[in-house]
């Protein structure tokens, strides 16, 4: 039987005022929406998916802490945290998961202090700019990633 594989999806500060918040920069979409379309396209592929969204760096640190040994991947917009936070890269670092970082606007068309992650070079990959469709992208990142566990897992019981 295949393992199911399961998804953190993290939402940092002000991501939950998505829809209300500059709709010219970040879109119309609120993020239960945005939560509902990724619930469809992991229920396809057969992944369970849950969600976490806070305001408070520390929360985000222990909710990251928490997916150790109970997820198999983290998909994270650590919005403004992702130019200040240590804390949050850290967790990431220390966690060994598959994390991809996810963006709604385009960091490196904003302001200066915008266009450096701190947490983009412990990540699997970093999807930037291409509004909520971004998440969707993610999930296909992260599918592929667990596509090529499973095709390891299989080859290392081949042996």
């Amino acid at each position: 039987m295949d393992k199911k594989f399961k998804i953190m999806v993290i939402q940092g500060p002000n991501i939950n005022m998505l829809g209300v918040r500059d709709p010219g920069m970040y879109g119309s979409m609120k993020m239960e929406d945005i939560h509902s379309q990724m619930k469809v396209v992991a229920e396809q592929y057969g992944a369970d998916i849950e969600f976490f969204q806070s305001n408070f760096e520390g929360e985000l640190v222990d909710k990251i802490q928490e997916c150790l040994g109970e997820v198999d991947g983290i998909i994270i917009n650590p919005a403004a945290y992702s130019h200040t936070s240590i804390a949050i890269r850290d967790a990431i670092s220390a966690v060994g998961l598959p994390a991809i970082e996810v963006h709604i606007s385009n960091i490196y068309r904003r302001e200066e202090f915008r266009e450096k992650s701190l947490i983009a070079p412990v990540c699997a990959g970093h999807i930037a700019g291409f509004g909520p469709v971004g998440y969707h992208l993610a999930m296909i990142g992260m599918l592929q990633i667990f596509d090529q566990i499973k095709a390891l897992e299989a080859a290392n019981q081949n042996q």
